[in-house]
């Protein structure tokens, strides 16, 4: 395989598949298309593995969580270390290659199209849309709720994100610049 470090020696051993013409088998799932969902639904909103998940990196591997979802109860969390070379090789099974996206980007809802693609399903469904004249009833006074005594929260400044918030200015230093 050490040939195949070359990248004009891979593409010429990727060439014969590339011309060969593929069909699919696919047949029903064994416990039915709720366990498809639920296989997937662990997949298309999420990395890898996340860096909670990761308990240690050392000479011996990575040891890391992770579900068994065979099990139920506690025994579900279990914990794993493999060699570094493995785990790596495990983690690049879930990056996607050059071109390919995520489930989520595609679909009715998918960002860019989703009004347009709404609106198609309408008329062939001869469903009216939500009229923008809606006469439904706004709250006149939209500040959010105190947790402690369920009193309107006024807002007095707003962070941007990632920002830290300035101190409260050094009010002794201030009064010994004004004093006589």
């Amino acid at each position: 395989m050490a040939h195949l470090s070359e990248r004009q020696a891979f593409v010429r051993h990727l060439s014969p598949v590339r011309k060969k013409r593929w069909v699919v088998y696919a047949k029903a799932p064994f416990a039915g298309p709720e366990a498809v969902l639920a296989y997937l639904s662990r997949y298309t909103h999420r990395v890898a593995i996340s860096n909670s998940r990761l308990i240690a990196f050392d000479k011996s591997g990575v040891t890391f969580r992770y579900k068994d979802y065979r099990r139920d109860g506690p025994d579900r969390q279990q914990v794993m270390t493999l060699a570094t070379d493995e785990f790596i090789r495990r983690f690049l099974l879930h990056v996607l290659p050059r071109g390919f996206h995520r489930i989520r980007h595609y679909g009715l809802l998918a960002g860019s199209a989703h009004k347009a693609s709404l609106a198609r399903a309408r008329e062939l469904l001869n469903f009216a849309a939500p009229s923008e004249d809606d006469n439904s009833v706004e709250p006149t006074d939209v500040r959010p709720t105190c947790s402690c005594c369920g009193g309107r929260m006024i807002i007095i400044e707003t962070f941007e994100r990632w920002r830290q918030p300035r101190g409260p200015p050094n009010t002794t230093a201030t009064n010994r610049e004004n004093s006589p």
